[in-house]
């Protein structure tokens, strides 16, 4: 229900923003005052994972869209250094590797088995920025050769390159085409491709009516040696915003979009996306196959992973709490289907 006085669209708006920056704010605080020696510490601690049905109305249900339910999470600890997941993978070994908001690697077992590490706090960027830390990083790329990660960052607007255990930063770039992307805004957004291509969509650099900008990187877009990206636009459903994307093979790749109202909070559709074809200026647009809206399990959904378990395929899906007590860490896991 909608209070009389929101009705107004403008009024709605200013409400709506008045919101989201009392919520950074609050976020902001806590990043820099908050915990701070908790979270540059390497520990450990016991996490809770409360079992949640899919829909509150009808708890025997198990499909969402194309999607079939596995089960659903809440996970919670008596600290505040866990939480603001923003990016998510799953480890060779089942376990889950997640990375917040605020430039901290989360190791995790996959619900059901006991023990949640929280890493060492990502190194420093190189270069002119050295003597403060990154913050805001947002999405999260891997090579499973190599086992480097890719990190990108809004704060900066930055891609760096990680080594297989997080302890060294290699290389960082401030790429010209992503100082363009609002600051808040930014790379939330990254693939890598088995080829060694990457692909970073921005959250709100808009491109046409409610396009957004992307960048097909053809190399390591941690190496100033790369060729400059080649620009496409990535068409999210209208009213979203793009915050994470997975390939899943046979040309397609998954893109979770996430949107904020006053009348239903959070909301996120996962749209399917043919990644065939990648010529400068392609327009990519996707097709829905899952709407995450009340009375089914909301929140700020941020990361996706894709795990493969023999021939089936499963996604998840971790939402980031931004360290705000109105916000909740799920963590959903759903299996796809054997062909879209």
């Amino acid at each position: 229900m909608v209070l009389p006085i929101l009705k107004s669209w403008p009024v709605r708006l200013l409400f709506l923003a008045a919101f989201i920056l009392v919520a950074l704010a609050l976020a902001f605080f806590y990043i820099i005052y908050v915990d701070k020696a908790e979270r540059q510490q390497d520990g450990s601690l016991p996490v809770r994972a409360i079992p949640l049905v899919l829909d509150e109305s009808n708890p025997a249900r198990t499909m969402l869209g194309s999607l079939h339910y596995l089960g659903g999470w809440e996970l919670m600890t008596d600290t505040r250094s866990f939480g603001g997941l923003s990016a998510l993978r799953v480890q060779p070994d089942g376990r889950l590797l997640a990375l917040s908001d605020s430039a901290v690697v989360v190791d995790m077992p996959q619900p059901g088995d006991p023990g949640l590490s929280i890493a060492r706090r990502l190194p420093r960027q190189v270069g002119a920025n050295a003597s403060r830390p990154m913050f805001d990083s947002e999405s999260l790329a891997h090579d499973p050769a190599t086992g480097q990660y890719w990190v990108g960052f809004e704060d900066g607007q930055a891609i760096c390159r990680y080594d297989a255990g997080f302890t060294v930063q290699e290389s960082c770039v401030q790429w010209q085409e992503l100082r363009r992307w609002p600051g808040a805004m930014g790379a939330e957004t990254m693939v890598r491709f088995p080829d060694g291509r990457f692909l970073v969509i921005s959250e709100g650099q808009l491109v046409g009516d409610d396009g957004r900008d992307t960048l097909l990187f053809r190399g390591d877009p941690a190496d100033p040696k790369t060729p400059p990206p080649r620009h496409l636009i990535y068409a999210p459903p209208t009213g979203y915003d793009p915050d994470d994307a997975v390939l899943i093979g046979d040309g397609q790749m998954l893109v979770l979009n996430r949107r904020a109202t006053l009348s239903q909070g959070f909301t996120a559709i996962i749209t399917l996306v043919d990644i065939a074809d990648l010529r400068p200026g392609t327009v990519l647009k996707g097709t829905e196959i899952a709407h995450l809206a009340p009375p089914v399990q909301s929140d700020n959904y941020e990361g996706m992973a894709i795990e493969r378990v023999a021939k089936q395929r499963i996604l998840w899906i971790v939402s980031d709490d931004n360290h705000l007590f109105f916000e909740r860490t799920l963590l959903l896991k759903f299996a796809l289907p054997e062909k879209f």
